[in-house]
């Protein structure tokens, strides 16, 4: 019981070419070993010369204050977020650079240069700060559509001080409420509506239906996208307020441990934990991996197709990516709609050259047909990243091969909300990458894999994921519940943060991450990781998406149930021969011990809007239950629709 058994390996490698090597920003494999040596042997070290590359209103005193669970970083230095994204490059005259362009679902699209940005921040700011009063320290939510005015409202709120709560767009009444609650904010900024699938989604309805549950709320800010939205009592007009301030103010210095921003979980498993990340660390550790990592450029479009409503968002949407005076794409609607390209419609429109989205998208697209990419170019793209949950090997190379054309490396990344950034990575120039793996650590972080004791596993046994040392980007406790925060990640395993993640080690130290370890099934005395049967189940050519669960049996202890969702609308045989092939698939290519003992086609899979799937759904119906406990994450209400014969 002290591991988790490896059954899926993965031999495929792909090496950087030598035409991305030599223009990378790290391109040198025997130069970045030596970094990445010299980080490893002293990460403190490799993050205050990282902290160099932000702009400081005060150097720190020192680097690392720790004191289990809790870490300090650059101590005594000042900072503000706001300011790192867009008055620095003000300065190095990057004011007429494209910092957002937005395009709409129905093909409008707006250009806002880095100087329209940096007014509208400042006038929004002397709003919040003049008009509605805000001090440093207060709590503000934003809840709107994937529109340049949210990332206005993030950065206005950096740059007085004020800790914002992002509350993804598609929420329901009572999960903003909770989260508004639990936070007290003081102000919600808002729009009328937002567009989805050809809907409007009434933002502001929703909010309105639970404003008498939400005392704290003083005023809420409403951008108006429709010309008869009438406002209410506490609704004040965003156009209307912000055009009458001045397009300047003066960005406040901040502590390092200063907060940026609470984010809260998704709620899928109980009440959801308000993550609380500092300004100085984190701004240090987005802006460092972002360059690394993406082997970002001056002239580079980057489309990270995350809500920045979920941590991703925060991270590659707007800090990470601002702070280098990036040029971003935001995308207000859905991926197949009003047709099955519009992604890759995109690509070509806006000249997109770095791409990072979820793997239930690239499964998404892998199901709609080859057909649809293949229509454009996707010329101008030369590198793709992974992000939310771990790729399975099929994907990958179908990413690699109708996405990347074979030619753009991708990067494979793990992290997490209480990250902040990306701790697991190729890097690009240099890393040799195996599909389905995310390689190994970032410079600076200590990564293990344990056992039940807490002792580092050998390669290729199955364990926990731990990191050993702090980091500048993690998070810095759960609002109001320290005893929380302590119980959640530092209690299993004395002094190292656990990640709540499976994962095993190869031969080369390569990372594989298995899922969470609340999704490792005991069957016959072997502890099977569910993303690994997953990947051989969407090894399959008529497999598009597949989840693992376990429900109780009196002889194994666990079976492993299937839900699959095949390509096309319907599977071309029947249900009972597609099963059957499937069982024994599985078997090639693990075992007998993975073949599931039950498998059910479906049309759809419960997932959060985040794209997760809700493996607690699967396991209730698993099981023959109701589906239980908090649903306000899901994205598709009607749960999953059965294929039968």
């Amino acid at each position: 019981m002290g591991s988790i058994d490896t059954v899926l390996f993965e031999l495929r490698t792909f090496e950087p070419s030598r035409t991305f090597a030599a223009e990378a920003h790290i391109g040198n494999r025997l130069e970045y070993d030596t970094i990445w040596r010299q980080a490893q042997a002293d990460p403190v070290t490799f993050w205050e010369e990282s902290a160099r590359n932000i702009t400081w209103f005060s150097r720190w005193k020192r680097p690392l204050i720790w004191k289990e669970p809790y870490a300090q970083w650059f101590e005594g230095g000042t900072t503000n977020a706001a300011y790192n994204c867009l008055d620095r490059h003000l300065k190095e005259g990057l004011g007429n650079k494209t910092a957002i362009i937005w395009e709409g679902e129905d093909g409008s699209s707006q250009n806002l240069s880095y100087q329209a940005l940096f007014e509208k921040v400042c006038q929004l700011s002397n709003v919040l700060e003049v008009k509605f009063g805000l001090k440093p320290g207060d709590t503000a939510a934003i809840y709107m559509p994937l529109v340049p005015e949210a990332i206005i409202a993030m950065l206005a709120c950096a740059r007085i001080g004020v800790v914002h709560s992002v509350i993804f767009g598609g929420f329901s009444g009572p999960a903003i409420r909770d989260r508004v609650q639990d936070a007290e904010c003081k102000v919600i900024l808002t729009a009328d509506v937002g567009y989805r699938r050809g809907q409007e989604i009434e933002l502001l309805k929703t909010i309105d239906s639970v404003m008498p549950e939400m005392p704290t709320v003083q005023n809420v800010l409403v951008l108006k996208r429709k010309t008869d939205t009438v406002l209410k009592e506490k609704h004040s007009d965003w156009n209307l307020l912000v055009d009458q301030e001045a397009k300047t103010h003066f960005p406040k210095p901040f502590d390092s441990e200063h907060p940026l921003f609470l984010l809260y979980t998704s709620g899928t498993t109980g009440k959801p934990k308000g993550i609380i990340h500092s300004t100085g660390g984190y701004l240090v550790g987005v802006s460092t991996t972002a360059k690394w990592i993406f082997d970002l450029k001056t002239t580079d479009v980057f489309w990270c197709t995350a809500d920045i409503g979920w941590i991703t968002g925060h991270s590659y949407v707007v800090y990470g990516l601002l702070s280098h005076g990036a040029t971003i794409v935001l995308y207000e609607g859905a991926p197949f709609h009003p047709h099955p390209g519009r992604f890759w419609e995109i690509v070509d429109k806006h000249k997109v050259s770095i791409l990072y989205t979820a793997p239930t998208a690239i499964r998404a697209f892998m199901r709609a047909g080859d057909e649809h990419p293949r229509k454009y170019q996707l010329s101008t793209l030369r590198l793709l990243g992974s992000v939310g949950e771990p790729i399975n090997p099929e994907a990958w190379m179908w990413y690699h091969t109708e996405i990347g054309r074979g030619r753009c490396p991708i990067v494979d990344t793990w992290w997490q909300t209480e990250t902040g950034c990306i701790l697991i990575s190729p890097i690009p120039g240099v890393t040799t990458t195996r599909p389905g793996s995310a390689t190994k650590p970032f410079p600076g972080i200590l990564a293990d894999v344990v056992n039940e004791e807490g002792k580092s596993c050998s390669p290729n046994e199955g364990g926990y994921l731990v990191i050993k040392h702090p980091w500048p980007s993690m998070l810095r406790g759960i609002y109001k519940n320290p005893e929380r925060y302590k119980e959640a990640y530092w209690t299993k395993f004395p002094g190292m943060y656990f990640t709540g993640d499976s994962a095993h080690r190869d031969d080369r130290g390569y990372f594989w991450i298995k899922g969470r370890v609340d999704d490792v099934i005991n069957v016959s005395g072997h502890r099977l990781g569910t993303m690994e049967v997953e990947s051989a189940l969407v090894s399959h050519p008529a497999v598009a998406e597949a989840a693992v669960v376990g429900r109780p049996d009196p002889i194994k202890g666990q079976a492993l149930v299937a839900f699959v969702t095949p390509r096309g609308d319907e599977t071309k045989v029947s249900v009972k021969e597609l099963v059957r092939e499937l069982k024994e698939h599985v078997s090639r290519e693990i075992g007998a011990i993975a073949r599931p003992d039950e498998i059910k086609l479906t049309r759809t899979l419960p997932k959060t809007r985040s794209g997760k799937i809700m493996r607690r759904l699967l396991k209730d119906l698993a099981e023959g239950k109701e589906p239980t406990g908090d649903t306000t994450t899901l994205e598709n209400q009607a749960l999953i629709e059965l294929i039968e014969d």
